[in-house]
């Protein structure tokens, strides 16, 4: 189920639980194009199979189903704080998520683009930020981490996931001199030697401009990896998650 998970000690006997989940899972319901651990509800995968593989990730982390939240993302820079289930309906539209309770699980769903946790363990304090290259340019990740420093983080600590490499994110010219802009090391070249960006790379620079620790970089390039979800390599395709979980004592 995860292609990468961590626990870490936090403040009055809390745990962290921070992980990035893989396409492949046993007992994983979606099918055709979505096959495996899909994640996402809104890319026309049978609803009753998103319902089910939620439910698989929301019982591993020992949290009911209602407590393992996730955002409408429209690739921006907006950033909510939550304080316990979403009010029925679609969930927030948003970018980011921050929360200071234990026992609510963010997720930040992809398929090429950057998830990136965020957690200050002391202070008990999470957050996600979902970054592709509309979200890097806007500042999603900055966004983010001062809405967690508003909530009273500190010293945070930040887990990179897979996304798609540089060497595979071919972009026109400007598009790569926009992302340059905010980030110059986001600008790079394609296998071919064409206009690309590495968002990655963009996203650790904006995290250690804003005074966070990046304490993971889950590697692994999204179009190589058949394990994963990709946009790029299958445009009809699932999506996998970043999730983090404040747990309750």
């Amino acid at each position: 189920m995860w292609e990468w998970t961590q626990t870490l000690p936090g403040a009055a006997g809390r745990t962290v639980r921070w992980g990035f989940t893989a396409a492949v899972a046993a007992g994983a319901g979606s099918q055709g194009p979505y096959a495996g651990l899909n994640l996402g509800a809104h890319v026309g995968d049978d609803p009753a199979a998103v319902t089910a593989n939620r439910a698989l990730v929301a019982r591993d982390l020992g949290v009911p189903v209602d407590r393992l939240l996730f955002m409408s993302q429209v690739h921006g820079a907006d950033v909510v704080t939550v304080f316990g289930p979403h009010p029925v309906g679609d969930p927030p539209a948003a970018d980011g998520m921050v929360c200071d309770r234990p026992g609510i699980a963010l997720a930040v769903l992809v398929a090429d683009c950057v998830p990136v946790l965020l957690a200050d363990p002391a202070a008990g304090i999470v957050g996600v930020a979902h970054a592709g290259r509309p979200g890097l340019i806007a500042g999603v990740v900055p966004s983010t981490i001062a809405a967690m420093r508003a909530a009273g983080a500190q010293d945070i600590v930040a887990a990179v996931g897979p996304s798609i490499c540089g060497r595979c994110y071919e972009v026109p010219a400007a598009m790569r001199a926009a992302g340059a802009a905010v980030t110059p090391v986001s600008a790079t070249v394609s296998w071919t030697g064409t206009p690309a960006l590495d968002v990655a790379a963009g996203v650790i620079a904006q995290l250690v401009d804003g005074g966070v620790r990046v304490g993971h970089w889950v590697g692994g390039c999204t179009r190589e990896s058949g394990h994963l979800y990709s946009y790029r390599r299958q445009q009809q395709t699932g999506r996998f998650a970043g999730v983090v979980l404040m747990g309750a004592p």
